[in-house]
């Protein structure tokens, strides 16, 4: 085992290589042409004239962060609570369009990678959820804008134009709601202002053919009526070959979207902002290559004929599949917000109205081959799903400078989701014959096509009246406190009609005619459930630069149905709500008059009626259900660093460790095997750290230079979660190191830049997900864009 300090050497040696990273991207420029703060993994200034705007940051010197991380404008180091914030030029320095790019920047938070954005999912200090139910909530909100989205998935397009991501970590129900068991993604974008200008950005990277454009224009229409328009468009081959394609590149992506927003200011108290969005991806990914041969149930290999028509299996180096189906996933989404921010008197009243549709059409090969097989049948699965969204939110706010401030509050949504999943299976029978004998073929003639077809949808209603406030004791120490009183009500429908057969195929419902002659199964489900959640801490300023704070959180996430197109009987049931006690302490230390921030914080959580994938028996076949699996707990530290030791060098990171495991698994029945007590919790690995530098060099003529580099670490960590201690050490993680360098040249007024960047600069391999299912018992692996290096230029222009 390496120890505390090998494990830190290791982290620091990741980063050493560090010239100067995210760097260029992270003292580049606002589209209006001025320099922005240096954005720190964990932290970075606003942009230019946030903290100005901000009604309740009049105590922000410049250069202290300005967060919303508790619906109200606050300096970050006042808020009790572990945040972490990344500019949006960091993000965009990632190299990856979306969140998933911010995992590198975050160590407490982890993502898992999956075949459609419908089942990505994200986690905070080892806490998630994994789940293909079309009725499961995440454990990690999304929040763009003040709204909050009810899947996931809406969130993982392409981040463009953004002003910062606040990362909440642990539970954040008081004032965020149910799916924030184990934090929030809080997003927000970049404001219309009074100035005309923008920018104009293109990028090309190596290793297929990526090419990325994206800008915004901001056009004050008049003086009390100011509009934003953002546009992109990208597009990528992708990283792995498929060989039923004649070696065509997969896994690859394109897409375009755009958002406007209006800014009116109609009186002095009154401001009324409207968004509106669109994006379209279509993504043939995500593939699974096959990492491993055939494996028996001990894990030792067996000889296969299957095996002549998968590619050289190569563990997570593996880069070719081949498929006679493009695994790939068609998506639509878009939607509007308008907030209107009103003072009452001292109070400030927010409204904030927003409605989104989505639809995402999963096209996947399941059997991972380029054909039908006598013994290995062709499994093709198409499942277009649409939803939509509607959320009122109302709050008062009051001044924070008062002995009680406190922010309350009302919240409705209702969010529905409809998906028609279609099964397709070609099998063949090959009496006498030897080999891997293709269907149709001589001695394989008898090819059937069973076919069936789920049509099944959840509709969530939520309502809750919240509220938090502060009693402020004396100017440096201060109570918070908060509650929350939340309403669910959620329903369900199932009805499937198939000529399938097998352990959660086979029709198990009471059947009714369909006008066909064919029997359809059906289901449907309802469960309310009231809860009460809340919060208690305590704050204390040691002084206006050191923070000292301590509480507790009760976290929440609603019930829940294992709905999906598997669904039988005994699946009907209806899962408990998830509750979890929350633990933390933390101490938030500025010093050398700003030069360094140092923030640390210690956790303790507890998660009852847990939500997950839990092993359970059907017609004798032990199945993965999504379900109570039982109690899990997670505990760790936490610190954030920031080092602007002169104006133009800035240094910043972070370091986790996270213990998050199962405590006591649920076992339905007294044969049935759990995930054993002690297991640790899927991507949750125990250390994972970043290190970036970047470093701006006036040299006093037409440009000045800039350089960066952004290392990170992560230890080994459990992709799948089996209570089988074989799958469990085949689906393991194997900890690893990126380290990324960039350069650049701009002008001294920041209206160009010209960026070069190497990513993955040891080009080092690495799956994103491991899962068993494979063909003859082999294992599938995720392999991201950054598991191999690659080259990028990236050139801005700003007016």
């Amino acid at each position: 085992m390496v120890s505390f300090s090998s494990k830190a050497l290791l982290l620091a040696a990741s980063a050493a290589f560090a010239v100067a990273a995210q760097g260029v991207s992270a003292q580049a420029m606002s589209p209006e042409g001025q320099t922005a703060e240096p954005a720190a993994a964990q932290e970075t200034a606003p942009a230019p004239g946030v903290a100005a705007e901000s009604a309740e940051s009049a105590d922000a010197s410049m250069g202290d962060i300005v967060v919303t991380a508790q619906k109200r404008s606050e300096r970050l180091q006042d808020v009790p609570l572990a945040v972490s914030v990344i500019g949006g030029d960091a993000l965009t320095a990632t190299g990856a369009p979306g969140l998933d790019g911010a995992v590198n920047l975050v160590p407490a938070l982890n993502f898992q990678k999956s075949g459609t954005t419908l089942n990505q999912s994200l986690f905070l200090r080892g806490v998630g959820t994994t789940t293909f139910s079309i009725a499961g909530e995440p454990s990690v909100s999304a929040v763009v804008d003040g709204v909050v989205f009810a899947r996931t998935g809406e969130a993982f397009g392409d981040l463009v134009d953004i002003e910062r991501m606040e990362v909440l970590r642990g539970p954040q129900g008081t004032l965020f709601g149910k799916n924030a068991s184990a934090g929030v993604i809080n997003i927000v974008t970049k404001q219309p202002t009074r100035d005309f200008g923008g920018y104009l950005e293109g990028s090309y990277f190596t290793g297929g053919d990526e090419a990325r454009i994206r800008g915004a224009i901001n056009i004050p229409i008049t003086e009390n009526l100011l509009s934003r328009f953002t546009g992109f468009y990208s597009r990528y081959d992708g990283n792995i070959r498929n060989d039923a394609y004649n070696g065509r590149r997969v896994n690859g992506y394109e897409h375009v979207g755009g958002r406007v927003q209006l800014k009116w200011t109609p009186s002095d108290a009154t401001t009324i902002a409207i968004i509106a969005d669109y994006h379209k991806n279509d993504d043939d990914c995500c593939a699974e290559v096959i990492g491993t041969g055939p494996l028996n149930a001990a894990g030792a290999a067996i000889t296969s004929p299957i095996s002549a028509v998968l590619p050289a299996p190569r563990g997570d180096e593996t880069r070719r599949v081949n498929q006679n189906l493009i695994t790939r996933t068609e998506e639509e989404g878009y939607g509007a917000s308008i907030q209107i921010d009103s003072e009452l008197g001292t109070q400030t009243v927010t409204s904030i109205t927003a409605y989104r549709e989505y639809s995402n059409t999963e096209i996947r090969d399941g059997d991972f081959t380029n054909g039908a097989y006598v013994g290995f049948p062709q499994l093709h699965d198409n499942g277009p799903q649409t939803g939509d969204t509607f959320s009122q939110e109302l709050r008062l706010t009051s001044p924070s400078q008062q002995f009680l401030s406190y922010v309350v509050g009302l919240y409705y949504s209702r969010a529905a989701s409809e998906r028609t999943f279609a099964r397709s299976v070609v099998s063949c029978n090959g009496a006498g014959t030897t080999g891997l004998v293709p269907c149709g073929t001589p001695g394989a003639p008898a090819t059937t096509n069973p076919f069936g077809v789920a049509t099944f949808g959840s509709v969530f209603q939520n309502i809750a009246a919240f509220s938090q406030f502060t009693a402020n004791f004396t100017d440096r120490f201060r109570f918070i406190g908060g509650v929350r009183y939340t309403t669910d009500q959620l329903n369900v429908w199932h009805s499937r009609t198939t000529t399938l057969a097998g352990p959660g195929i086979s029709p198990s419902f009471p059947t009714t005619p369909t006008g066909t002659g064919t029997p359809a199964t059906e289901f449907r489900g309802k469960v309310t459930n009231d809860n009460w959640s809340g919060k208690a801490s305590l704050q204390f300023d040691i002084s206006r630069d050191v923070v000292a704070y301590g509480g507790w959180t009760r976290g929440y996430k609603g019930p829940a149905f294992n709905v999906f197109y598997n669904l039988t009987a005994t699946g009907t049931n209806a899962i408990a709500p998830e509750t979890s006690d929350s633990y933390e302490v933390g101490l938030k230390n500025v010093f050398f008059s700003g030069a360094l921030t140092l923030n640390l914080a210690a956790f303790y959580a507890k998660y009852d009626n847990f939500q997950a994938n839990n092993p359970d028996l059907v017609a004798g076949v032990v199945v993965t259900r999504f379900t109570n699996a039982g109690e899990v707990s997670t505990r760790g530290v936490e610190a954030d660093l920031v080092l602007r030791p002169i104006d133009d060098l800035s240094i910043s990171g972070g370091i986790a460790y996270t213990d998050a495991h199962v405590d006591r698994f649920f076992q339905p029945t007294p044969t049935t095997p759990v995930i054993p007590s002690g297991t640790s919790l899927p991507f949750a690995p125990e250390w994972k750290g970043s290190l970036g530098v970047d470093y701006r060099w006036r040299t006093g003529g037409a440009v000045d230079v800039f350089l960066g580099a952004q290392g990170n670490y992560q230890s080994k960590q459990l992709a799948l979660f089996s209570p089988d201690a074989v799958q469990r050490q085949l689906g393991t993680i194997d900890g690893y190191g990126l380290v990324n360098l960039s350069a650049g040249v701009g002008d001294q007024d920041d209206r160009f830049r010209l960026t070069f960047q190497v990513r993955n600069l040891f080009d080092q391999s690495y799956a994103a997900a491991i899962q068993n299912g494979g063909s003859a018992g082999s294992y599938r692996y995720q392999i991201p864009r950054d598991a191999d290096r690659y080259y990028g230029v990236t050139g801005r222009i700003n007016f």
